[in-house]
């Protein structure tokens, strides 16, 4: 092992080792389930702001949205991006305050099933069986790619096999998660924010510099067809473009849907202390979201011209392009020992970038099995102490089956995200919506928009977009339009809520 890769060993170690510190500090303060998967409703403006983008960019920043924009030019990157931004403002300024005042007023609910259930008075708790169902069903995956990205990092810096490499990485994400519980997440989401802020602007400036300036690496992407263009998009294979049409634009645009029904944002809206702070956490996010996700394509950009230069290699798919910072940063900790802590931020950037998904995911699907699932569904009885225990186990168990998927070392870090961001914004972004803000929806309409927008995923991603053409968009715009469809037919053709859902609904516009 070189030099270089010992300081970055170091360096990742040393922050693996901060974060396992964050969960020990914070298993004192996580005594109650309500604690360990809602933090008592204490975090501050700060930390729900950057805690929720963290947890929700995951790798993919730093590893998918790069690899892309490498691989295919700015088109997909750029839409995609644009999105997710009007998506986070939008689910800001209209969801985060409403879900963390309903919540409350509903029976105190501290996950996302507790709040369906409760929002309907579904005393059947088959809304709180289906929705911690579909959690399961589409964080493990989620889950999986956080893993994934985390073992090609290890093995593409330290040249030692994958599957190791992944098991250790997860082992350390699900120590301090399941000690600390959501406050642990949180905080150490926070910190992972800057640090993966830190790894962006680092990344920018040595790239250029490699690349031989800005406008060297302009106009190397201007040499490549469709590979600037907003409506074209980059062939690698054959250098060629292909046109990236408007129901394209509009299906990738659709990425920004997925947030009203992404659970461990949500919850980050209801674990916040003052609602009435949000707007400042709002201001925050959509900050950071647009020039983070932005510097990301930038980089992308960079990538192709470093490697036309001969610096790093050149990547021949798009599962090799997602390892595009990696090399970069190898590539800057040859540079003297400064360069090599700088390196050491980078590649921490990338453990951050998973991490802080990771946990958030792992904490959402082990409420699922042991709060909603075990308490509420099975009715199986347990005292605080063995909630808690059994919570733990269940982080573990849930973690288990996430690396077994996370084993193929060729996966797509984005191709997994995107499946799953579908999945959960078809499930719950309609039925999220329309609890917030359509008193006349009921409890068969919001398990029909859960159900059709669910299997809609399924069906329209391996029948219906093989058939290439009009219907090749991706699948979370027509599953969630046919969500809502669901919600809106089935309540109108069954019975009103109740006078008492219709009171509380209108107690919380007030």
């Amino acid at each position: 092992m070189t030099t270089s890769e010992i300081g970055i060993l170091i360096a990742i170690i040393g922050y693996m080792i901060g974060m396992i510190c964050i969960g020990f500090y914070y298993t004192k303060k996580s005594r109650t389930t309500h604690d360990f998967y809602l933090g008592g409703r204490k975090l501050g403006p700060f930390v729900t702001a950057m805690s929720a983008e963290a947890s929700d960019m995951s790798s993919w920043l730093l590893m998918g949205l790069p690899g892309v924009a490498y691989f295919t030019g700015v088109a997909d990157a750029f839409w995609t991006a644009a999105g997710l931004a009007i998506g986070t403002y939008v689910n800001w300024l209209i969801v985060a305050k409403r879900i963390r005042h309903y919540s409350y007023v509903s029976r105190n609910s501290i996950t996302l099933p507790d709040f369906f259930a409760n929002r309907y008075r579904d005393n059947s708790n088959i809304l709180k069986f289906i929705s911690a169902t579909i959690i399961i069903i589409f964080f493990v995956p989620y889950t999986a790619s956080g893993f994934a990205a985390c073992g090609k990092l290890f093995s593409t810096l330290f040249n030692i096999p994958y599957l190791p490499a992944m098991i250790v990485s997860a082992i350390v994400i699900v120590v301090y998660t399941a000690l600390g519980g959501f406050l642990a997440a949180s905080t150490t989401d926070l910190i992972q924010s800057i640090v993966m802020t830190i790894a962006l602007v680092i990344v920018v400036f040595f790239g250029v510099s490699m690349a031989g300036g800005l406008d060297v690496v302009i106009n190397n992407a201007k040499g490549l067809a469709g590979y600037l263009s907003l409506t074209q998009i980059h062939d690698q294979a054959t250098g060629t473009a292909s046109s990236y049409g408007f129901l394209t634009i509009l299906s990738t645009l659709a990425w920004g849907l997925g947030y009203f029904g992404m659970p461990h944002i949500l919850l980050r809206f209801m674990g916040t202390e003052d609602e009435n702070k949000l707007k400042l956490s709002r201001r925050i996010a959509t900050i950071w979201v647009i020039i983070s996700m932005f510097i990301a394509i930038f980089i992308g950009i960079i990538g192709y011209s470093i490697s036309k230069a001969g610096h790093i290699p050149a990547f021949t798919d798009s599962s090799q392009s997602e390892t595009l910072i990696i090399k970069i940063a190898m590539l800057l900790s040859n540079h003297g020992v400064i360069a090599i802590i700088f390196a050491g931020i980078i590649l921490a950037g990338i453990l951050a970038c998973t991490m802080s998904t990771s946990d958030s995911q792992l904490l959402a699907a082990s409420s699922s099995v042991s709060h909603n699932l075990l308490h509420d569904v099975l009715h199986i009885e347990l005292s605080e102490k063995a909630s808690m225990l059994v919570a733990r186990i269940t982080v573990i168990c849930i973690a288990v089956i996430g690396v077994f998927i996370a084993r193929d070392p060729e996966s797509s870090v984005f191709a997994i995200v995107s499946f799953a961001w579908a999945g959960f914004g078809a499930s719950f972004g309609p039925i999220m919506l329309f609890s917030l803000f359509w008193k006349r929806t009921n409890r068969n309409g919001a398990l029909a928009g859960m159900l059709v927008g669910g299997i809609m995923v399924f069906v329209w991603k391996y029948l219906i977009k093989p058939l290439g053409g009009i219907w090749g968009i991706y699948e979370l715009l027509p599953a969630f339009l046919c969500a809502c469809i669901a919600i809106v037919v089935v309540s109108l053709l069954t019975a009103p809520p109740s006078k008492e859902i219709i009171e509380e609904f209108e107690s919380v516009g007030k």
